[in-house]
């Protein structure tokens, strides 16, 4: 980890994985006031997971993408894009000046386009058939394919905390959960019938 650094910052309920696009709605002057700063100073910031389960105090580092609608209100709906996560070691009610909050962070670097090995990726074309989406013969990252499987946030997080060489097996036996899920949802639609 790279030594820390101090973001804006944005406490929410949500823990986004490198490469993913989330949607927000921004309505509290602070963080319109953060709006503006990323709009015209082209800034990333922090999305800082709060939620009792993440003792290790990690988030999201992310960039706007593109504002999607600005109502009379002054609200916005935008859309970020994830880039890297990153430790908290401190949260600032405030960013120097701003009204919006702070925190010093230790950036991870992810390779956020680290390709899936064969047996990854045999699965998650298993998994493309049963929901009959074509695959893609492009190369496919580990954070894409958890970003597709709409893992729960405490499984982001197990699956973001464990040695590289591990992540990948976690993603298999996901798609492999799912999978079993979805024969069992098929083979009830035998045994009940609808009128």
């Amino acid at each position: 980890m790279d030594p820390l650094m101090s973001i804006p910052m944005f406490p929410l309920s949500i823990f986004p994985l490198p490469g993913e696009m989330v949607p927000l709605h921004i309505f509290e002057p602070r963080y319109r006031q953060l709006l503006e700063d990323a709009e015209t100073r082209d800034i990333s910031f922090g999305i800082y997971y709060n939620h009792t389960s993440n003792k290790e105090n990690l988030g999201s580092l992310v960039k706007l993408e593109s504002v999607i609608k600005r109502y009379k209100t002054g609200e916005s709906d935008i859309i970020v894009k994830c880039l890297d996560l990153f430790s908290m070691n401190k949260l600032y009610r405030t960013y120097r000046d701003k009204l919006y909050p702070g925190g010093e962070v230790a950036p991870w670097n992810v390779e956020v386009a680290k390709p899936m090995g064969d047996s990854l990726k045999y699965y998650f074309q298993q998994y493309h058939t049963w929901l009959k989406i074509t695959h893609s013969e492009k190369v496919v990252s580990l954070f894409d394919v958890a970003n597709e499987l709409s893992l729960g946030f405490d499984e982001r997080l197990k699956f973001v905390k464990l040695p590289t060489n591990k992540q990948e097996s976690f993603l298999v036996n996901q798609i492999k959960y799912q999978i079993q899920l979805m024969h069992q949802a098929e083979s009830a639609k035998d045994i009940y019938h609808l009128n």
